[in-house]
């Protein structure tokens, strides 16, 4: 409906002679100023010669004879206040936005832990706002993949190899002995701070370093075995950790099959072909395959080194490529993972797939959620994907980037590891030098704090529903602080903070959402998954109200209604803090009504049959937005 005001505002500005003018919508400060605003006058006085009033009783004129509108006010120098039949605006946003038809498969390609070590705090903010975002997006009715690259030839896998190999003396069955252990993560997370100790301090740590890194690309042994069996068990224990905050996966894409099935072969003649890249014959890249562009420092970036050894940067251009269905060869996919509820999560494979495989790839767009200190390297992925297709191709992959996660004094103290901090600010996360917390023992310290909060209040709840409790306020806690934020600002993750039931947190959200569930419980009302049809005669109905109570209550069933909108913005500006804000924002005014109006006990039939739809209309649109962020509804709190 805003979309159709703002096009009649359009029609009569460029009627009066002024086309193409901004004429977006605003949302007044309360709702006594309308519905929606238009300050569409004051762009058009300079240009008319004419009072900005006088142009906004032209235009007011314009908006009243829409039928949907039930009056118009020109108000102070010259805004347009617009006052909508407010049924009718109801009915219309429950059809949700017109996002035209779906422009095929969505990519969205996030988590990408390196198969080395546990999971940390800094790799479930990438999770969560991955998560959310792929969530908004099948919202919206696009068809969604998501994809975790997993980097098994890497030097951090192959520096933990080294570690079992050199400083163990560990071989293939010893370490998949170790690998069926519950924390084999654990136990490499360890090892990996002790490696990079160790290469630092030995003459000989350098070229051990390139022989199992050369081992590991070329399937030479012991590296190869060695370093699938880490892999696969670390890639299992990842899997496991995510999944306990809702995130789960279609692929595992093995950067060791882009190098076995010749994908990379099939990019790097694509490369050369078109020219995008060339062996250099002289200087210090000699004998290396190079790109030349401005983007690097000496004008070279190297894709091929001088033995033959793929950059990382050379193997995500074949994945990216390959991703956009650029390629002339495919991936192959096996069964990897079961989840509880019967889905799949496939991983690529060197050796022969399974025949009913998805069939994944060729993606539309692809979304890769990576941290911004990676801006460099993407740019020069996107830079290559043009230069043998088209600035068209480009524009199909896009960095979703976003900032780190650090931890605050108290809550590293509180987690009992050592760090360094400048001045009592927050602790960096570092896995190399072995700070850090990891994902699970961070879910089972929330969980452990909620769990106290939850006894406090409910002590003669069963045990298994105050675990259940417990870990739902967690999972809350710690998706809602990972994505309230815009994902370029630095996060300082807080303990305390994440799991206060009041503020911008997950369990003010959670809270809020139980509240209204039992007030339609007690008033004998659905709590439907849907927003509801509003009452017949809703104007003359919230007209019988003091203007106070209706301006409240119809602003939560205008605002619980956009819930969609909300999502397309978010989907517009990858980034899921837009509906988190809104979800806030929601649960502020529902707070606001909770603490000012009964439901149950309100004796005027008329306020009560609309306090509970305006309570019901929250809770639908409210349960939509925490469930595209991840976050569970407890049955109490």
């Amino acid at each position: 409906m805003v979309r159709r005001l703002e096009d009649a505002v359009r029609a009569a500005a460029a009627a009066a002679g002024v086309p193409a003018v901004d004429a977006t919508a605003e949302v007044p400060p309360s709702a006594d100023l309308g519905d929606v605003a238009f300050p569409t006058a004051f762009r058009m006085a300079p240009r008319l010669g004419r009072s900005p009033r006088l142009i906004a009783a032209d235009l007011a004129r314009a908006l009243g004879e829409l039928p949907e509108v039930r009056r118009v006010d020109v108000a102070g120098a010259g805004y347009v206040n617009v006052f909508v039949h407010r049924g009718a605006w109801l009915e219309r946003a429950r059809s949700g936005p017109d996002l035209g038809a779906p422009d095929g498969v969505h990519i969205v390609e996030h988590t990408s832990i390196n198969p080395n070590k546990a999971a940390h705090i800094g790799h479930l903010r990438n999770a969560a706002l991955g998560d959310s975002f792929q969530r908004i997006l099948r919202f919206l009715g696009r068809r969604v993949e998501i994809q975790n690259y997993i980097d098994d030839t890497g030097v951090q896998v192959a520096d933990v190899a080294l570690g079992f190999i050199r400083l163990r003396g560990a071989d293939l069955a010893e370490v998949e002995r170790l690998a069926r252990q519950p924390r084999f993560d654990y136990v490499c997370w360890d090892l990996y701070t002790e490696v990079s100790q160790w290469l630092e301090s030995d003459p000989d740590g350098p070229r051990a370093r390139r022989e199992a890194l050369h081992g590991l690309e070329y399937g030479e042994e012991p590296w190869s075995s060695i370093g699938a069996a880490i892999s696969a068990a670390i890639c299992r224990r990842h899997l496991e950790t995510m999944d306990r905050m809702g995130v789960r996966y279609d692929l595992l894409a093995c950067e060791k099959t882009i190098l076995r099935l010749e994908l990379w072969e099939s990019a790097f003649r694509l490369l050369r072909d078109h020219e995008a890249i060339r062996l250099a014959e002289e200087g210090k890249n000699r004998g290396c395959w190079v790109m030349d562009t401005d983007l690097a420092q000496d004008g070279q970036k190297v894709i091929v080194r001088s033995n033959g050894t793929v950059t990382y940067v050379g193997k995500d251009i074949a994945y990216q490529m390959w991703q956009l269905g650029l390629l002339d060869r495919a991936m192959r996919a096996r069964r990897f993972h079961d989840y509880p509820d019967g889905s799949t999560a496939w991983i690529t494979t060197d050796e022969a797939g399974e025949t009913d495989a998805p069939p994944f790839g060729n993606a539309a767009l692809v979304h890769h959620v990576i941290d911004a200190r990676q801006s460099y390297p993407q740019k020069i992925v996107q830079e290559s994907v043009a230069r043998v297709t088209s600035d068209q191709d480009r524009a199909r992959t896009r960095h979703f980037t976003y900032e780190m996660v650090s931890l605050s004094p108290a809550t590293a103290a509180a987690l009992g590891f050592g760090g360094s901090s400048e001045e009592g600010g927050a602790i960096e996360v570092s896995g190399r030098k072995g700070i850090g917390v990891k994902a699970d023992d961070l879910l089972d310290a929330l969980t452990d704090r909620a769990a106290t909060e939850v006894d406090r209040r409910n002590p003669d709840l069963p045990e298994a529903e105050r675990t259940g409790l417990a870990r739902d306020i967690a999972v809350g806690a710690l998706r809602f602080l990972m994505v309230r934020v815009t994902k370029t600002q630095i996060i300082a993750f807080d303990l305390d903070e994440a799991l206060a039931f009041e503020g911008a947190t997950g369990p003010y959200l959670q809270y809020a959402a139980v509240r209204a569930a039992r007030i339609l419980e007690r008033v004998g009302r659905e709590s439907r998954p849907h927003s509801p049809s509003p009452p017949a005669d809703l104007d003359a109905r919230l007209d019988r109200l003091s203007a106070q109570e209706a301006g409240l209550l119809w602003t939560m069933m205008r605002e619980a209604a956009t819930v969609g909108a909300a999502a397309g913005q978010a989907a517009r500006a990858e980034d899921p803090h837009v509906l988190a804000r809104w979800a806030y924002e929601g649960a502020q005014r529902f707070n606001n009504f909770y603490h000012r109006y009964q439901v149950a006990g309100e004796a005027d039939g008329n306020a009560r049959e609309l306090r509970g739809f305006a309570v019901e209309a929250f809770l639908a649109g409210h349960r939509t937005a925490l469930d595209l962020l991840g976050i569970p509804i407890p049955e109490r709190m």
